[in-house]
């Protein structure tokens, strides 16, 4: 299988970046748009056909090479980046379409906006593959440059503002992961490998014979610096504006794709050198940045937010879930990590999504809380109903399947008193996002029905493929425990 896997992935890699440059060659917008459609699809089909042979491998080992590994939880990943990508390159046209210059000429934008997108997609597809702590390191980074000119893309005051904000937080805090990633190096030793001292496998091999006080200092460091990434509580600041301001595609791909993917590089991290910490300690780090993310964002959403700004607060509740499963580290939380990572993704691009014909047709709702639009565009409240009723964690949901799991899965762990006070928080947090849902159906004045247009129509299609999805794995969600998936992530460490 590692004769075909190599080639499968530079395929997979060099299609977005290919499409990067060729597409600031093309003269209009329209070409733009047909050759990011004809590319993302490409790419969508590449990164899912190596997610299903690496899914489909479990629980023999993982196929690696030498700068990168296929494994159970590669395939998750580039599964979830692969469908989020996707259906953000899908999206982008409608968005487009109705944004203005930006900061470039509209002839131009187009064009630039899709190169930027395709080399942050890039990036997010080669993070499930990195075989090495430092490469790792570097496509996050790689994100951060990317990702920081699409969120400033609409050239507004605000959007350049959450765009700063953005690269000068989580570059500080990747500057403190990559001082993590220098002392678990020193401590490593030098055996004449160079960086392959820090892929995976050697980490794991070597991390009984690591000092305990050093590593686990710069595991500290290393967690702390991409917790500032993946949006965890208390170095989240960045955020809410972020998401905000981006274009709902690119949002999509910031909360649906990015959070979870630099989280498995946490997830991985733990494990390798999880003999040289004690289980208990790395448990403590995971389950105190959940708790923590899930008491700060209930807050905001019992508040009356603008659409995006409540489900970026949302991305913060579903990361400190997914915080807490990899935390109680048991196979029926894992299996639960599985499911929630897929789930939230599905709902939450779908919620951004929403965003575009939502912010088009009423432009008051990029600064108040969507209301009442249900009487104006039921198409639209439908796809709404659809991302918070799953982000709210209300059966048949896959996210309240999942939740149920890692609940469960930390009192199999024998923390009964960290699960009760998690199933607090989800309840009140699944509260405040039922009353958003019912203000933004039913609130608010009466107002006029609008005609639908074609992003509207894209969005109730969206809608329906959504839905079927998800209680397609609240379906999967239910065989999962006990599965050769979630033995293979046990066994290998994702």
């Amino acid at each position: 299988m590692t004769d075909a896997v190599g080639p499968l992935i530079v395929a997979t890699l060099a299609v977005p970046l290919s499409a990067a440059l060729l597409v600031t060659l093309l003269p209009t917008p329209v070409a733009a748009d047909r050759l990011n459609l004809a590319t993302s699809t490409l790419t969508a089909a590449l990164a899912l056909a190596l997610a299903v042979v690496a899914i489909a491998a479990a629980p023999d080992v993982a196929s690696r090479g030498s700068w990168y590994v296929l494994d159970v939880a590669s395939g998750v990943f580039l599964a979830v980046v692969a469908v989020v990508g996707f259906a953000s390159a899908a999206m982008s046209p409608f968005y487009l379409r109705h944004a203005g210059r930006s900061w470039f000429t509209a002839r131009r934008s187009h064009a630039w906006y899709y190169a930027a997108f395709n080399i942050f997609w890039a990036a997010l597809l080669a993070l499930p593959l990195a075989e090495n702590l430092a490469i790792a390191w570097l496509l996050i980074e790689a994100t951060t440059a990317a990702s920081a000119l699409l969120v400033a893309f609409s050239g507004k005051r605000s959007a350049l503002e959450a765009g700063w904000k953005y690269v000068v937080l989580t570059t500080l805090g990747l500057a403190t992961a990559l001082l993590g990633i220098v002392v678990v190096y020193a401590a490593v030793g030098s055996d004449g490998s160079g960086l392959g001292r820090l892929d995976w496998q050697a980490l794991a091999q070597h991390a009984n014979e690591l000092p305990h006080e050093a590593t686990l200092f710069a595991f500290v460091l290393i967690l702390v610096g991409l917790a500032s990434k993946i949006g965890w509580a208390p170095v989240h600041n960045w955020l809410p504006d972020a998401h905000s301001e981006a274009p709902p595609p690119v949002s999509a791909l910031l909360s649906a794709a990015l959070l979870p993917t630099v989280l498995l590089i946490a997830w991985r991290t733990k494990l390798a050198l999880e003999p040289a910490l004690g289980s208990g300690t790395v448990q403590e780090l995971f389950i105190g940045f959940g708790l923590v993310s899930l008491l700060v964002a209930i807050p905001f959403l019992w508040r009356p937010l603008p659409w995006k700004r409540l489900l970026a607060y949302s991305s913060l509740e579903h990361m400190g879930v997914l915080a807490l499963g990899i935390g109680f580290g048991t196979p029926l939380a894992i299996a639960g990590v599985v499911i929630h990572v897929a789930g939230h993704a599905l709902a939450k691009a779908l919620g951004f999504y929403t965003a575009i014909p939502l912010l088009r047709e009423d432009p008051r709702t990029a600064d108040a809380p969507a209301r009442g639009i249900a009487r104006t565009s039921p198409p639209t409240a439908t796809a709404m109903s659809v991302s918070l009723v799953s982000l709210a964690g209300l059966p048949p949901s896959p996210l309240f399947v999942s939740e149920v799991m890692i609940l469960l899965g930390g009192m199999e762990a024998g923390l009964l008193a960290v699960s009760s006070i998690a199933a607090v928080l989800l309840a009140l947090g699944f509260l405040g996002l039922a009353h958003a849902l019912l203000e933004g159906l039913f609130g608010g004045e009466k107002g006029p029905h609008r005609r639908p247009s074609r992003s509207v129509q894209a969005i109730a299609l969206l809608a329906g493929i959504a839905a079927v999805a998800l209680l397609g794995l609240t379906a999967i969600a239910y065989a999962l425990p006990g599965s050769d998936i979630v033995e293979a992530l046990m066994r290998s460490g994702a």
